[in-house]
């Protein structure tokens, strides 16, 4: 049996639940991920300068704006699926909906991965540079938030890949 064969087999209904689950679970990774990497170097430089603390926390504010862009997109990605008539389960255009949502998750969760990993070092630099300067602080948070864009962009082809998602209704 070949690979082409096995992945027409797996009925859309468990790619549509990977996708939403991967969207989700894969943000919610980035951005405790980041929320890491900026908490760590936050708590670290506070030490020097306990002025920075509630200030830099705006960075994992940002950190956790990802998460919720993934939840965002499984609830969108939620609502996509139909119920479909166990005769049309494998037409084509279930299993085009079923790969829509499958690639849809994929790409928000990928993408709020790595925006998650942008933020939070670009959060810890901003935490580190603003306890020796405080100048740089505002300098470094525009770069932050244009990091913080990756995970919308995301979200934006995310959205637009599962507009693709039509169930067949036909008995």
């Amino acid at each position: 049996m070949s690979w082409a064969t096995a992945l027409v087999r797996i009925s859309p209904y468990t790619f549509s639940a990977i996708g939403i689950a991967v969207s989700i679970g894969v943000s919610v990774l980035g951005a405790a991920w980041g929320i890491y990497i900026t908490g760590s170097s936050l708590i670290g430089a506070a030490i020097k300068a306990p002025r920075i603390t509630s200030k830099n926390l705006i960075s994992v504010i940002f950190c956790e704006a990802v998460a919720i862009y993934g939840v965002i997109v499984a609830i969108i990605l939620q609502t996509k699926l139909e119920s479909v008539p166990s005769s049309n389960i494998y037409a084509p255009e279930s299993l085009r909906a079923g790969y829509a949502i499958f690639a849809s998750g994929i790409i928000v969760g990928f993408a709020n991965l790595v925006c998650g990993l942008c933020v939070g070092i670009i959060g810890s630099s901003c935490a580190l540079s603003d306890a020796q300067n405080s100048s740089l602080f505002v300098k470094i948070l525009v770069i932050e938030i244009f990091g913080s864009a990756l995970g919308l962009f995301g979200v934006i082809v995310g959205i637009i890949m599962s507009a693709q998602a039509t169930w067949p209704t036909k008995v």
